[in-house]
């Protein structure tokens, strides 16, 4: 909880700090102009629709099924950001065609925020703080309209806490720290946030050697692993032939909203994730 405070806190602060002015400004209708926001990925673009409502239009770069370090840029997205005011993306180390995006883009109007949020986003206390930054970007961008956004992030960021807790009662139950996983790295953070005991993580399955492969299996079957769990965006395939040499069962999560169908918010990939889980451990 208390990182919670520290991020509603902030949220405050930057809300109070916002200029007046902005890049929204009245239709002659009298109706308010939506935001354009470019958002890098479907974690990102999920949290600016739940905040942003009708006051935005989202245009997510990478498909939710894609890894961002295998994405290849295309004029489409180039001018994406040429008719943008905000560019918000993750400044993960995959995100490498990021600024090549932005100066290709040559837009001397369009804000660009790398939100170096760290930590697996689908665990409930990094979406509230992604979120909250999230919300305070809008702000910068959109003063007119802060109060909304404001509120619309505390509404989400109280939707997230009563999701969580709601699936930890679930993971509580049923007794996951005394199941042995081995896990692709990229869901390592939430893996371990279920409470499910990682023996050792695994890379995407181009780096992923055959010594490499043969060490976990041992290690697989000295442990006692039960589950090895996949990342949809890493190659869903990537520790398929490692179960099956342990004689272990095996799920694939997704690190996005929108990777499976029908998990295109946060709530619904997560409970997608946990109902894999569950399955997995109670068979």
């Amino acid at each position: 909880m208390h990182r919670l405070a520290l991020v509603l806190a902030i949220l405050l602060i930057g809300v109070a700090a916002v200029p007046l002015g902005g890049a929204c400004s009245s239709s002659p209708e009298g109706e308010t102009a939506t935001l354009t926001v470019v958002t890098s990925t479907s974690l990102i673009a999920s949290i600016v629709e739940r905040v942003g409502g009708d006051l935005v239009e989202v245009v997510n770069i990478i498909p939710p099924a894609q890894c961002p370090g295998h994405f290849d840029v295309s004029p489409t997205d180039v001018q994406k950001l040429a008719d943008a005011p905000l560019f918000l993306y993750h400044g993960w180390q995959g995100e490498t065609f990021a600024a090549d995006l932005i100066a290709s883009a040559d837009n001397p109007d369009l804000t660009s925020v790398s939100l170096d949020i760290a930590g697996n986003w689908m665990t409930p206390d990094v979406q509230i703080e992604a979120a909250a930054a999230i919300t305070n970007h809008l702000c910068q961008v959109d003063p007119v309209n802060c109060p909304t956004y404001q509120q619309r992030s505390e509404q989400y960021a109280n939707a997230v806490l009563a999701k969580g807790s709601e699936i930890q009662q679930a993971l509580d139950s049923a007794n996951l720290s005394e199941i042995n996983v081995l896990c692709a790295e990229m869901q390592v953070g939430f893996v371990r946030w279920t409470g499910l005991n990682v023996i050792d993580t695994y890379p995407r399955p181009d780096a992923l050697t055959a010594q490499m492969s043969a060490h976990l299996v041992d290690l697989g079957k000295a442990e006692d692993v039960t589950l090895v769990i996949d990342n949809l965006q890493s190659g869903a395939d990537g520790g398929k032939a490692i179960a099956e040499d342990i004689g272990c069962a095996r799920i694939v999560l997704s690190n996005f909203p929108g990777g499976f169908d029908n998990t295109e918010t946060w709530e619904k990939a997560i409970d997608h994730n946990i109902d894999l889980i569950l399955e997995a451990v109670t068979k």
